[in-house]
């Protein structure tokens, strides 16, 4: 289940900003993903060696990815900056494996698996509001890349705070891949993050 995103964004990194430290703060098609239900009540089987939690933490993280995929492919058609695009890029294609790797973790444990409709009517920390993505969907060259980066950052800052809080609740974060998955989002979107902070600093007033 580790995903690899940490070395793109690594190589992103160096070729968005020049390889210089990102400031600390925080591929493939959707079809045949949707028309599925939300979730339900969740059911942990006595001994297993996961929680509600995780299981709520996959479900809304799904949703949450979903989400910046959206966002993510607007960057083509609104007259992106070379380097934003490329980041959007590299958002879209390292996030849908991971929405797959997350659904199937989810069926493993006979647990329903949100689809990527599922950033419509499940709202996690940092996802954008209607409004929000009303006004990126209506901007179009530099003020889509200020509104971008803008969003992308609020939502990368949602994404860690859902890690936060899993590792908060007694007993979750504990089975292995969960763990993994959990910690290598907190390390590619805090570096994301970073390019993000460059790029809005290099942005033109």
């Amino acid at each position: 289940m580790k995903a690899n995103r940490a070395v793109v964004a690594c190589a992103l990194f160096a070729l968005v900003v020049g390889g210089s430290s990102p400031a600390a703060a925080q591929g493939g098609s959707m079809s045949g993903m949707s028309g599925m239900d939300m979730p339900g009540h969740i059911m942990i089987p006595k001994g297993a060696g996961y929680t509600k939690a995780d299981v709520e933490f996959m479900q809304g993280m799904i949703a949450h990815h979903a989400q910046a995929v959206y966002m993510s492919r607007l960057a083509a058609g609104h007259g992106a900056n070379p380097k934003v695009l490329a980041l959007a890029t590299m958002i879209d294609q390292s996030q849908i494996p991971e929405i797959r790797i997350m659904q199937d973790w989810l069926r493993r444990y006979n647990q329903f698996a949100p689809d990527t409709s599922s950033w419509h009517t499940m709202t996690m920390a940092g996802m954008l509001t209607d409004e929000q993505i009303k006004a990126l969907n209506a901007a179009q060259g530099v003020e889509f890349d200020r509104k971008f980066l803008e969003y992308m950052i609020q939502h990368h800052s949602g994404a860690l705070k859902m890690v936060e809080d899993l590792f908060a609740t007694p007993g979750a974060g504990q089975e292995v891949d969960t763990n993994v998955f959990a910690n290598d989002v907190v390390t590619v979107q805090t570096g994301e993050i970073g390019i993000m902070l460059k790029l809005r600093k290099d942005q033109k007033p």
